[in-house]
């Protein structure tokens, strides 16, 4: 079924408004809040935002942290649940909650408490109803919260200079983006080769490495765009040739031929489904038409 609503992956570090990069001055197409603006819902049914927080282990630094930036954007339409057991992800109080929302943000921290604690749960199935039949329902991930949004979801690894089938661990996400895999903070943590591993044992997975204050908006399931001041990138594994990850043992290194990347930045639409770009996105800013 195509999904109504839409999805907001966002490789962590979004721009608060509250940093300045060297970048960042004296750069006239700098927009803060650019990312974060996305997760305002309609106004005009002055539907809210739902901040969930069991990725945190301090849910109450994010709860401030975030309270500060949308009061800098002028929105106070904002709720906080940091719910820590499957007990309090069948709770009726925040079930309606849920229900009312126009956005429903998972914040950063470790994606498989998220998991593990909303997988399967009412919580998450609501979600995924309403991300399937809601047109205003708009579900978004920050850093841990954005890798836990896809079916197969990474749980950690670490970085070493070849690929190791030891280095990457995977297990079940929440599910609502069936056909890729990502990552979060990608260029600043270096986790290319975290993903693309990720992507040869699972070939059918498009991998989607997100860089900080960079996200991808997804609607009907299929057609992302990107925003942000990074860059995204697409690991595909469909058209794989020769590699040895079928023999390796953990410890042994892992080769693969023709492994396809594609790399977006702000303005650049991909295709989920069909696995390549689509039409540029034209903007004027400050009168200069730029893609």
């Amino acid at each position: 079924m195509i999904p109504k609503g839409k999805l907001l992956i966002i490789g962590g570090a979004e721009d608060k408004g509250d940093k300045v990069t060297d970048r960042d001055e004296g750069n006239p197409n700098v927009r803060h809040f650019e990312i974060l603006q996305e997760l305002l819902p309609s106004r005009k049914k002055k539907l809210g935002i739902e901040v969930i927080t069991t990725a945190s282990r301090v849910p109450g630094e994010v709860t401030k942290m975030y309270s500060s930036t949308f009061k800098k954007m002028g929105y106070d339409n904002i709720g906080y649940m940091n719910i820590e057991s499957k007990m309090e992800a069948r709770d009726e109080k925040i079930l309606k909650r849920i229900e009312k929302a126009g956005t429903i943000l998972f914040s950063g921290g470790d994606q498989f408490r998220i998991a593990s604690i909303l997988g399967g749960t009412p919580v998450s199935d609501l979600i995924a109803d309403k991300y399937i039949h809601d047109k205003d329902c708009i579900v978004a991930g920050t850093s841990a919260g954005a890798m836990v949004l896809s079916k197969v979801m990474i749980a950690g690894g670490q970085i070493s200079e070849a690929l190791f089938l030891k280095d990457m661990k995977t297990s079940a996400g929440l599910g609502l983006l069936h056909d890729c895999v990502i990552d979060t903070h990608f260029i600043k943590r270096g986790r290319f080769a975290r993903l693309a591993l990720a992507v040869i044992t699972n070939p059918g997975q498009l991998g989607i490495g997100l860089g900080e204050d960079t996200a991808l908006i997804i609607t009907n399931g299929r057609a992302a765009e990107c925003r942000g001041s990074g860059m995204v990138v697409i690991i595909d594994g469909k058209d794989i040739a020769q590699t040895n990850i079928g023999e390796v043992e953990d410890c042994d290194p892992v080769f693969v031929e023709n492994l396809r990347v594609h790399l977006l930045s702000r303005g650049c639409r991909f295709s989920i489904t069909e696995r390549k770009f689509g039409q540029l996105i034209k903007e004027k800013i400050n009168g200069n038409e730029i893609m």
